[in-house]
């Protein structure tokens, strides 16, 4: 007994050397997987208890792999001599399938080959996963001996491979260039400092000499200049395994061996009569720059992270990174891919149509924005005051603040200038003349300059749909944890943006101007054509003339905050980044939210106050939505924002059919479009999402029922075949 503890408390205790590595290894832990108890699994269990293992045992193969990835034992010893209680190979197998079974020994145990039969091959229990096996003995001194070995040859053994990858994972960390070496100077490893100063990727590297490095630029003689420069300074630290394991630094010069074995003294070459860096010695190689540069996009740290996590991962893991990294070197990152168009031609229409900027373009077409623009008002009617409306429009802006508040009957009482009208009301509620310091006579003017400049003639771009806009912007802002988040700053912006958003849109989208090679097209490289152009054209407006001029008396601070507030958030109603911004509010605005409000009641928590990140993310959510917030009207005014775009989508497709322009969008032909399904397609790929994220965040349950009515309207057309907005016995 004496003798079985000292053995024991010898195990339980063995230190590991390894190198100048000092090593303590754990009692060692041994599973046996036995379906039934039997002197087999006796013997083992009692060499166990003799050798100071911790034993578990596992009577069936799901328990066996529960109890495995919760212990991780360093030996199983699994029953194979019959197959009636389990399949010993299948367990085997499903152990290796798991990450920590990699630094395990699996034991068969089989029967006795009988004196008339040749002995089994052990090459199917190899396949299997095992790594040895056992002659089935029921001696605990059998069992005992063969744990010992065990423990003494693979366990020790893969104790010591551990250690060398924690060696392994510090050498990639050091900041310092290392680099391991042959003793025929073959390159064996070199950690990411090495390949950084050095301008070379590993895969380059490894199981070359230098002399047989590819072809390039980087393949000079002052790199080997460069290396035995570094090495002397102490930048690198070449590790020299000769054929005995031995290994030793190179604290100074290096030889290599040339293609015809040839020793060159590499220092021989660098020196020239000086120990001084020559200009060739700081020529790295591009990567080595790029590398070395201090600038860096937390995109490429999120790479950085993912390739590090990647290298001591299980294989499975490391491709799903790959998977990843893929993803994530794509620029549109936000974009949601769809299948084929067969699919559902509106949704794949109305993205081509709304998310592109339609780079098919045939020569020799050309679309041409003529319109004279109006800068100055005085051909307008002499500007009233707003305690001078009409009554009969007066009493129509006593419910703008309502969400139900009907647009179109102030189009028809103003003869189609509801902008200026619903403008005065809206700025003077939230106090934009006395933040701009301006009178209301130069806020009338400039209303009608504005508003001069959208064009009548379009069905849905008009200065109604900008008054529309203007108006949902300014219920939002109304909300109290939008108006918790924002600055007055931050309001007026908004208010502004939503007047000019659309000004002098053609009626026609990104994509028409792009394939017709149109001016503003060519003006602005493609690329949020009719956004830049809104923007560019009102500031040109405003500060034209200092009779409508609301920027004239803010500092120029002030007025560079704003400009840049109103510029980003038209840009945002720029339909190609959609879903960036969409999930970019999602991400960084509803998902903290929610964490918040597990522990708070608040209705009105302020997130985003004094982070401008946050500010600037809530204005664009704000303006997209306001801007596309027909959907979520009422029936009636739905139904009409549905005719009007769909009329301006027709005369696009007439034009390009007209001027053999590529047709953006096919299911917009006058004659066969479905209304009802462009506005499913509409609603399920742009703004059920969208609209969700922002009533979390803003708290909009009248808007979510008339969304949720207004869809159901469209699906009850659709089911009968109806392409029209109303039921023929509605209309």
């Amino acid at each position: 007994m004496d003798q079985q503890q000292s053995v024991r408390q010898q195990v339980s205790s063995a230190e590991v050397r390894i190198g100048p590595m000092r090593l303590t290894q754990d009692p060692i832990q041994v599973l046996l997987i036995f379906a039934k108890e039997d002197s087999q699994s006796d013997g083992f269990w009692w060499a166990c208890d003799r050798a100071g293992y911790r034993c578990n045992i596992a009577r069936t193969p799901e328990s066996a792999l529960e109890c495995f990835l919760d212990k991780h034992h360093e030996i199983i010893v699994i029953d194979h001599r019959q197959s009636r209680n389990f399949d010993a190979e299948a367990v085997c197998r499903s152990i290796r399938a798991t990450n920590p079974s990699e630094h395990t020994v699996i034991l068969a145990v089989v029967s006795q080959a009988s004196d008339d039969h040749e002995e089994a091959s052990v090459l199917p229990l190899l396949h299997a996963g095992f790594n040895r096996r056992f002659m089935e003995n029921s001696s605990i001194i059998a069992c005992y001996n063969e744990l010992i070995q065990i423990e003494h040859g693979e366990v020790r053994s893969q104790f010591k491979l551990r250690a060398c990858n924690s060696v392994f994972t510090a050498l990639d960390h050091c900041h310092e260039a290392i680099e391991i070496t042959s003793d025929d100077h073959v390159i064996q490893y070199v950690n990411p400092a090495f390949e950084r100063m050095m301008g070379y990727h590993k895969g380059e590297l490894l199981g070359k000499e230098l002399a047989d490095l590819p072809k390039s630029d980087k393949n000079r003689a002052d790199l080997l200049d460069t290396i035995n420069t570094c090495i002397k300074k102490g930048k690198i630290h070449r590790i020299h395994r000769d054929s005995g394991d031995n290994s030793q630094t190179e604290p100074h010069s290096f030889r290599h061996k040339s293609r015809r074995k040839e020793s060159i003294d590499v220092k021989s070459i660098s020196s020239r009569g000086s120990d001084a860096p020559s200009l060739q010695n700081r020529r790295y190689p591009s990567m080595a720059r790029i590398h070395s540069m201090t600038i860096e996009a937390p995109i490429t740290k999120v790479i950085n992270i993912i390739n590090a996590a990647q290298e001591n991962s299980p294989v499975t893991v490391a491709e799903a990174l790959d998977r990843v990294l893929e993803i994530l070197r794509t620029t549109e990152l936000y974009s949601p891919q769809l299948g084929t168009k067969d699919e559902d031609p509106h949704t794949s229409d109305l993205v081509g149509g709304l998310m592109t900027d339609g780079l098919r373009r045939l020569s020799g077409n050309e679309y041409v924005f003529t319109k004279n623009v109006h800068h100055s008002h005085s051909h307008l009617s002499m500007p009233i005051t707003i305690n001078d409306v009409p009554p009969s429009i007066a009493q129509l802006l006593d419910n703008e603040e309502s969400w139900d508040f009907n647009i179109f009957e102030l189009e028809a009482v103003t003869h189609k200038r509801p902008l200026v009208y619903l403008g005065l009301k809206v700025f003077s509620r939230f106090g934009v003349c006395e933040f701009l310091n301006c009178t209301e006579t130069t806020l009338r003017a400039w209303l009608q300059v504005i508003e001069a400049n959208y064009h009548s003639s379009n069905a849905y771009h008009n200065s109604t749909h900008a008054a529309d806009v203007l108006h949902a912007t300014a219920f939002f802002l109304g909300k109290e944890r939008v108006k918790g988040s924002l600055d007055q700053l931050d309001e007026v912006a908004a208010l502004i943006a939503a007047t000019v958003h659309d000004v002098d849109h053609p009626g026609r989208t990104n994509s028409f101007l792009c394939n017709a090679g149109s001016e503003l097209a060519v003006l602005y490289n493609d690329t949020a054509v009719l956004e830049s152009h809104h923007t560019a054209l009102a500031f040109q407006l405003t500060v034209k003339d200092t009779k409508c001029n609301i920027f004239k008396n803010i500092d120029r601070n002030h007025y560079r905050t704003l400009r840049q507030a109103i510029i980003d958030m038209v840009l945002a109603t720029e339909m190609t980044k959609h879903f960036e911004h969409v999930n970019k509010f999602v991400n960084s605005i509803n998902k903290p939210l929610a964490a918040e409000s597990e522990g708070s009641d608040c209705e009105c928590n302020p997130t985003g106050k004094n982070f401008p990140e946050n500010q600037i993310l809530i204005k664009r959510m704000m303006i997209k939505c306001a801007d596309v917030a027909n959907p979520c009207r009422p029936l009636d005014l739905c139904i009409e924002w549905a005719g009007r775009i769909s009329e301006e989508y027709f005369a696009q497709t007439d034009e390009e059919k007209r001027q053999g322009l590529p047709v953006v969008m096919p299911v917009f032909d006058r004659n066969t479009c479905s209304i009802p399904k462009s506005q499913i397609s509409f609603i399920d790929y742009f703004i059920t999402d969208m609209f969700d994220a922002w009533d979390a965040f803003a708290h909009l349950p009248a808007l979510m029922q008339h969304l949720a009515d207004n869809y159901k309207h469209w699906k009850t057309l659709d089911d009968l075949k109806c392409k029209t907005l109303r039921l023929p016995s509605d209309s």
